[in-house]
């Protein structure tokens, strides 16, 4: 916690400084163009990646990036994403996974988590994944773990096509929807086509 702590004093004493005009604008204004659903992993910083602005971005994190259909009920997921669609009104949704998965690593190498009930229920939303990623041959030069993450993303994204406001968004063409890969090693980003599967 030490380390946290002086990274915020550090912040409010070097770095807020030079971006008080911004702050001061953001406190009365939310305005994000674009809601981003990466992975929990500390090691995906969307932000980083995207080299954005505070208030650019509207960001869900979940545990392998996973976005459940959309079900009666009021989940936070599902809170976030209809925030950011209907009052918001992002123009785009970036649906990101990365290499080296720890959700989609317990699912390619099929890791018992009998000791982890809620893990194991919350990765039934990759389930739709899991079936795309078997039905096809693995690229050459492609691990079963990267098929499966791209996969992921694509079927993602198509659970978040059943959210209604989504869906309203995507026929009013006022939404734009995106797949992307990040590879950690490299600095990378991979496009995903939402209609391509693990091939």
């Amino acid at each position: 916690m030490h380390d946290i702590t002086d990274g915020s004093e550090r912040f409010h004493r070097e770095v807020f400084p030079a971006k008080a005009g911004l702050f001061a604008r953001l406190a009365t204004t939310h305005r994000p163009k674009t809601l981003f659903i990466g992975c929990s992993d500390a090691r995906v910083v969307p932000e980083l990646i995207t080299q954005s602005e505070p208030g650019e971005l509207f960001v869900i994190r979940t545990a392998g990036n996973l976005v459940p259909a959309h079900a009666s009920g009021a989940d936070g997921v599902t809170a976030s994403i209809e925030y950011a669609v209907c009052v918001l009104r992002v123009r785009d949704v970036v649906v990101c996974g990365h290499s080296a998965c720890g959700a989609m690593t317990a699912l390619a190498e099929e890791h018992d988590l009998s000791g982890a009930p809620v893990i194991a229920d919350w990765l039934r939303h990759a389930d739709a994944a899991r079936a795309r990623a078997a039905a096809v041959p693995v690229a050459p030069g492609t691990s079963r773990l990267a098929a499966l993450v791209r996969a992921n993303v694509a079927a993602q994204l198509q659970n978040l096509v059943t959210h209604p406001s989504v869906a309203r968004a995507l026929a009013a063409r006022t939404l734009t929807l995106h797949g992307w890969v990040f590879d950690i090693a490299t600095g990378s980003v991979e496009t995903v086509d939402p209609a391509v599967t693990a091939a």
